[in-house]
């Protein structure tokens, strides 16, 4: 049996048809499929939390976006004990770049049909919170807020936000550190963990990051002017991370992030958590997700 997760928010006729391309695909491949549709924010994670209650095994799929895969990801009471499939519906889909996941509905729910899980990993904060993608503070948590606050729909809301905040937001300072090593003090604009390769709709924070490598990619960027701030972003949408200098970029198994004026607002597939440490250490090949290649 197989669980269906449905981002029922704003579900349409076009939403309706992709799904019934999908449980047309399960029929003709002898899989049994249940659809659960959400009704509001953070029900897909009571959803699956119910699915696997007590470390039951489940079958999982999301069939929306980032968010709803995060939320997904966090309901699950095991993960090591579940699989767990993706159907982007979402505007952004960044996990599904990196894990080779097409866009087409058919094609994706092939994949979970008719292959078996791969084992990959998450980042998982001390906090107890998951990301299957990315999570981190600064200037990327300001663009969602404003995008979130605005009238602006689609891709096009992060682009006008992310101008917005790049005339206002004010670097912050903050100490890093990694696998257990010294303290770094930045003043920077950004600090992100990367479990896949980009952010944002399309921003390749962190080109080489493997989701099965068993580390965390992490990136941070020290203090730009505005011109150079943009500079570095249309780099940074191109991959282009080691092109920009200010920018500090290591593999690690765990990293500590600590705001010097306390605690910073983070964000996790463009979730906006408060009062959540951005410490978080690498789950590596617990979770069993269906992916068409070896992501590369």
């Amino acid at each position: 049996m197989y669980h269906l997760i449905l981002n029922g928010h704003n579900t349409d006729e076009k939403t309706a048809a992709k799904l019934e391309t999908v449980k047309k695909v399960f029929e003709e491949a002898g899989k049994e499929i249940t659809v659960h549709s959400t009704s509001y924010a953070g029900h897909a994670g009571e959803i699956a939390a119910s699915l696997t209650a007590n470390g039951e095994c489940a079958n999982l799929i999301a069939m929306g976006g980032d968010g709803t895969l995060h939320e997904v990801l966090n309901g699950i009471q095991d993960p090591a004990n579940c699989t767990l499939g993706l159907i982007p519906l979402g505007s952004g889909n960044d996990f599904a770049v990196t894990a080779h996941i097409p866009h087409d509905v058919k094609a994706a729910a092939e994949i979970i049909a008719l292959r078996e899980p791969t084992p990959i990993d998450f980042i998982e904060l001390e906090s107890g919170l998951r990301s299957i993608n990315a999570v981190g503070m600064g200037i990327d948590v300001d663009v969602l807020q404003r995008a979130y606050a605005g009238k602006a729909t689609g891709k096009n809301k992060y682009f006008k936000a992310f101008l917005k905040s790049l005339k206002y937001y004010k670097a912050s300072t903050f100490k890093a550190s990694w696998d257990g090593g010294e303290e770094r003090e930045y003043t920077g604009i950004i600090a992100c963990l990367g479990n896949g390769r980009q952010i944002g709709g399309g921003i390749k924070l962190f080109p080489d990051a493997e989701i099965d490598d068993g580390y965390i990619d992490l990136v941070v960027v020290d203090y730009l002017s505005k011109f150079r701030t943009l500079i570095a972003f249309i780099k940074l949408t191109s991959g282009k991370v080691n092109k920009v200098r200010e920018v500090t970029h290591v593999k690690c198994k765990s990293v500590r992030i600590t705001p010097v004026d306390g605690v910073a607002p983070i964000q996790a597939e463009g979730e906006i958590y408060e009062n959540k440490p951005l410490t978080a250490h690498i789950v590596s090949g617990q979770l069993k997700f269906y992916m068409p290649v070896k992501a590369k």
